[in-house]
């Protein structure tokens, strides 16, 4: 609705107004419609599951909805006592139609709204949760095994009985001998605590990280304006220069002069200033005030670089085999493309993976940013599906500013398409690595109750982590459903008269 017509509608009379608001809904309702219609028309080769049909039709509503600007017709709403839409996410079409209702019942031309409509569609993140997850309370806490689970089943028994719901093992680490021990550990935790789990296996996908670096003198740091090699094979490197070598070649052939590169999680990043053949030329241009050191085994981000690369490496097709076997939920790294999605499900297909088996789109680029309704349509058009929002390499992809806007968006978009999200990186990472209780992150851990999972990674005291991550679940639970703040008894507002 534009000012004008806000301002007409604030100047007629009330019966007026309310009949004006009345065809502006109903305009805006058959626009919705229709565009969601199309969109469905395209999606609809990919709905093979009978039972997702109706969170696919909202999530394109959602879409049809989020692409007008409607922001003076929910303030005219609110002045009339109905609904602002606000929190339409889960029930699109009903809500409209039910605010529709509203108006008319105020203009004395009762239609009553379609109430069971509404539960209907908000049950089905629930119902996508337990498909997922099992029964676990949400938000469960998955944590990712380290090596030691292998050996350790005491580990593996405190971690459940501290409140994990869901087991995360990396396939980038380890080897089917480790795998398997972890599973019989996690087996007998269950045994030994009545306690469920479920297992997520992540895929490594095509990983790019660091090689050994070599330093021209002793080992130093890089500070701003220094020069960087990075190359494809350590013979390649100019002896002359701090240099470190790509552990996936094919991705430095696509960078071209100008972009940036970023390296261990964002800590310091650089700028291509000339491609020398086999490796490149990088000039620092953030870093810390005492310099960054230059790592093995480190992450490398090319964030304005669409890097043209398979998601399903030939080492995650032969790991499929073991995950069909033994997973609940394949974790799905650096897919991008409904492409992607397509591979990974032909692959558990030919795999012969039950049905149940899900999977979990780990959001981690800026196409798999463009893409994200798409490929949820496309996975869980035939699979049970969640997505991870992989913080991490969000902010380094997209900037750290951009990130917070970002994971928002996730969330809404996934709550419109039914889908449980993981909030996942660094979340208690004092804490689990070096015991260390930071405000800052307790008060991240607590946003993370919005999603369906939170995910701690593997740290010397990662128990503890999950003992405090339950209890913060515990406590702020309460108080949100999804983005819909509760009105639980405040313990503030009861201690404030004693």
């Amino acid at each position: 609705m534009t000012s004008a017509l806000a301002d007409s509608a604030h100047h007629a009379a009330p019966p007026e107004q309310v009949a004006l608001l009345c065809r502006q809904l109903e305009q805006l309702t058959g626009d919705v419609q229709v565009e969601a219609q199309a969109r469905l028309s395209r999606w609809q080769p990919w709905l093979k599951r009978a039972s997702y049909l109706p969170s696919a039709e909202n999530l394109a509503h959602y879409l049809a909805l989020r692409s007008r600007d409607v922001r003076d017709l929910q303030s005219e709403l609110v002045t009339w006592g109905v609904s602002s839409l606000g929190r339409c996410e889960p029930y699109v079409l009903p809500n409209l139609r039910a605010t529709q209702a509203a108006l008319s019942a105020l203009a004395q031309a009762p239609q009553w709204p379609e109430r069971t409509a509404f539960a209907a569609l908000e049950s089905r993140l629930g119902v996508h949760t337990r498909d997922l997850f099992g029964d676990a309370a949400t938000p469960g806490i998955m944590v990712t095994f380290p090596s030691e689970a292998a050996q350790n089943g005491e580990l593996v028994t405190d971690l459940l009985r501290a409140g994990m719901t869901v087991a995360r093992i990396n396939l980038a680490h380890d080897g089917p001998e480790e795998w398997q021990a972890m599973l019989r550990h996690l087996e007998r935790a269950r045994e030994t605590t009545g306690k469920t789990c479920r297992v997520l296996m992540d895929l490594a996908g095509p990983k790019v990280r660091t090689g050994e670096p070599q330093w021209p003198d002793d080992p130093e740091r890089l500070q701003v304006g220094d020069t960087l090699a990075l190359g494809t094979r350590e013979d390649t490197l100019p002896g002359d220069l701090p240099g470190v070598t790509c552990t996936l070649p094919a991705a430095l052939l696509q960078v071209e002069v100008g972009a940036e590169v970023w390296f261990d999680d964002g800590k310091f990043g650089t700028v291509v200033e000339t491609v020398e053949g086999d490796w490149l030329r990088l000039k620092v241009t953030h870093a810390p005030l005492k310099g960054a050191k230059l790592k093995a085994e480190k992450g490398i981000n090319f964030p304005d670089t669409a890097l043209d690369l398979p998601a399903l490496t030939d080492k995650d097709r032969a790991d499929v085999q073991f995950v069909a076997q033994h997973a609940d939920l394949v974790g799905y790294s650096f897919v991008q493309t409904v492409g992607d999605v397509a591979a990974l499900l032909d692959a558990l297909r030919a795999a012969g993976a039950p049905e149940r088996l899900g999977i979990v789109l780990k959001i981690e680029t800026r196409l798999a940013v463009q893409n994200f309704t798409d490929l949820m349509v496309r996975a869980a058009g035939e699979r049970p599906c969640g997505v991870m929002i992989a913080r991490g390499d969000l902010a380094v992809e997209l900037g750290f500013a951009r990130l917070a806007e970002i994971q928002e968006e996730v969330l809404w978009l996934a709550e419109a398409a039914h889908l449980p999200v993981i909030w996942a990186t660094q979340v208690l990472e004092g804490l689990v690595k070096k015991g260390q209780r930071e405000r800052g992150e307790f008060t991240d851990a607590a946003g993370g109750v919005r999603a369906e999972c939170i995910m701690l990674n593997k740290g010397p005291y990662v128990v503890d982590g999950v003992r405090e991550l339950s209890a913060i679940i515990g406590r702020m639970r309460p108080h949100f459903d999804k983005k819909r703040p509760q009105f639980r008894a405040l313990s503030v507002a009861q201690s404030a008269g004693e």
